[in-house]
């Protein structure tokens, strides 16, 4: 006889549906949000274009690269000379991206509870007018650290999943927060006009940053920065200054030996 009480193989297939819908749905939201917005923006672009070409007769002059990325952070070239071991091996989450395998960098015990900090609010759901996703990795003398779930969501409920506890809801939703232990900053907001830092992320963990220290860790930092569609660089500024934004990557090294970075090009539905 049966009570007709899901089983928990049933619940769990449940919530993996479900977590797989949600993402989706962000995808198919983003993916009209770009149209809507750069759409009409392109073809003011194109024409801008075609009038100062026509007023100058030629082109502007190739200029030599000088070091800044897309996201107009001074990098430079990772010299042949800094030692580096091979990231180590990981499988992929439910976003896709990897799961490092390691303790904490810290706890939440500090964490944001709801209050504004920062510049950073937490609003009764997930603000999806600008959605984008940074991907951040630490590691403390060669050994990776976890940057655990529910930063960013007070009161956080967690599902399991096949690959770890995957956060749903929570009292509110931070503009900055973290779903799953992959490290991926969901950066969410109300306004494309609003930008955000590395800095910011930390201030709500309620974790030390700072160009000297990563959470309870002190000693020389080694970092690795790219935006959209580039190959990790050395940075050489205070990590907490760094921006968030659409598939950007940073990568802290604290102390040595100094691993290679990890550099994402599956995104999955992100």
């Amino acid at each position: 006889m049966t009570t007709g009480k899901p089983s928990k193989a049933q619940r769990r297939t449940e919530s993996q549906r479900k977590a797989a819908q949600r993402r989706a749905a962000e995808l198919r939201a983003k993916r009209m949000r770009m149209a809507i917005r750069y759409g009409g923006a392109l073809v003011a672009i194109g024409v801008l274009i075609l009038i100062i070409t026509q007023l100058t007769g030629s082109s502007s002059p190739n200029n030599p690269s000088t070091g800044v990325t897309g996201a107009n952070v001074k990098t430079v070239p990772i010299p042949a000379s800094l030692h580096m071991i091979p990231d180590p091996a990981t499988t992929p989450g439910d976003e896709a991206l990897p799961i490092p395998i390691g303790p904490k960098l810290a706890t939440l015990a500090n964490a944001a509870t709801g209050q504004p900090v920062d510049g950073v609010q937490c609003q009764a759901g997930e603000q999806l007018i600008s959605h984008v996703h940074t991907h951040l990795t630490i590691f403390v003398n060669g050994k990776a650290m976890v940057i655990p779930y529910g930063i960013g969501v007070p009161g956080y409920e967690a599902v399991q999943t096949p690959h770890g506890p995957f956060v749903e809801t929570g009292s509110c939703f931070y503009w900055l927060h973290t779903h799953q232990e992959d490290g991926v900053i969901h950066v969410e907001s109300p306004s494309t006009s609003l930008s955000f830092h590395l800095g910011q992320f930390f201030a709500e963990w309620g974790v030390p940053l700072s160009a000297t220290q990563v959470g309870p860790y002190k000693g020389k930092l080694t970092v690795f920065f790219a935006s959209t569609g580039k190959r990790p660089e050395l940075y050489k500024g205070d990590p907490a200054d760094l921006p968030l934004g659409d598939h950007y990557q940073i990568q802290i090294n604290v102390g040595t030996p100094v691993v290679s970075p990890v550099n994402i090009t599956n995104w999955g539905n992100l």
